[in-house]
């Protein structure tokens, strides 16, 4: 039983609809000044290796896998696949870039069919979750931090409720330099 399953089960959540979306902020990135495509650094792929093998363990898998096509949020991406996705294919989407509207994504996702993972950036998953939660983009209701994940879905009357959060501070491990 995955997550969602066991809440379920608490009662604490009742879904219909078991399609889940999974909306991730990239892993740490090294500095601009370190190298100007702001890869992940060591703790960003450690802490996103940990919270996939985490939901692998919980019972989630995804059918698809978005990212924005910046390094980070591809690697980013890269580690879900390899962790929860059968296909393992990534796609590259337009329109998730930091400060990029959220409509266009919303019109989509509310069109899809399969659980799906999006790795992207902030401000812009932010405001998603917000404007799929609340209709509007502001007052930001998640904190997220490099590498968390937010699961929605749709309740009986087909609104997103949040299903869980999680945040890399839960796996932290000390990292010998």
């Amino acid at each position: 039983m995955g997550i969602t399953g066991a809440l379920v089960a608490m009662g604490e959540v009742h879904i219909d609809n078991p399609i889940q979306i999974y909306l991730v902020q990239h892993g740490e990135a090294v500095a601009k000044e370190i190298d100007p495509d702001r890869p992940l650094s060591e703790r960003g792929r450690i802490d996103v290796a940990r919270i996939a093998e985490f939901l692998k363990n919980a019972g989630v898998t995804v059918d698809k896998i978005l990212h924005s096509g910046k390094a980070r949020a591809r690697q980013t991406a890269e580690i879900f696949a390899v962790t929860l996705s059968k296909s393992r294919v990534l796609v590259a989407i337009s329109g998730i870039d930091p400060n990029d509207p959220v409509d266009q994504l919303i019109e989509q996702i509310n069109m899809w069919t399969e659980n799906t993972l999006v790795a992207g950036h902030l401000p812009f998953m932010a405001k998603l979750v917000a404007k799929l939660l609340l209709g509007n983009a502001a007052p930001v209701v998640t904190v997220y931090q490099p590498g968390s994940v937010v699961c929605l879905a749709k309740d009986e009357d087909g609104h997103w409720r949040i299903q869980w959060m999680l945040r890399p501070e839960l796996f932290k491990t000390k990292i010998n330099n």
